[in-house]
């Protein structure tokens, strides 16, 4: 009677257990400012990456949905006032200066490790794809390193938790 008696307990434990981690919200659910977006060189040498004060947001929810954007301050204005009829010059800066990206946030705490599954993003070549992130959390300060580019520069964001 006894293995029985646990043998329930165990089977009703088990779905409450799920259910009660399914409910757990996402642990960086909020809304994110952005305090840095800059670069670390092969140097060590740490420079702004979109200017000096660049602008951004992230929100992410309480299951991990997240959507990201970083744009450099002072991008010039296309001239025509219509993006589709821009120069070379005004579409360049647009790409180069923004960075944005929306999809799911996996996290894995105990190896301190972000991965960013990009359902759409500007940059079409990272649509799809899974990009893991170390990251730091400090307080209301959630800082991560971007994989490193072709050229060696490490992208770094910072963000701060608005409350």
């Amino acid at each position: 009677m006894k293995l029985l008696n646990r043998l329930f307990c165990l089977m009703m434990w088990v779905p409450a257990h799920q259910a009660a981690l399914a409910a757990r919200p996402f642990p960086l659910a909020g809304t994110w400012e952005l305090v840095a977006a800059d670069r670390l060189l092969p140097d060590g040498t740490r420079e702004a990456d979109f200017g000096v004060q660049p602008s951004g947001l992230m929100m992410i929810d309480s299951d991990g949905r997240y959507t990201v954007q970083i744009y450099q301050q002072g991008r010039p204005r296309f001239s025509g006032g219509d993006k589709k009829s821009g120069t070379a010059q005004e579409f360049r800066a647009a790409v180069e200066g923004s960075s944005t990206h929306f999809g799911r946030l996996a996290i894995d705490e105990p190896s301190r490790t972000l991965t960013f599954i990009i359902e759409s993003a500007a940059f079409a070549n990272w649509e799809g794809t899974r990009q893991e992130r170390r990251y730091a959390l400090k307080g209301d300060e959630l800082s991560y390193r971007v994989p490193a580019r072709p050229d060696g520069h490490v992208p770094l964001s910072v963000w701060r938790r608005l409350r």
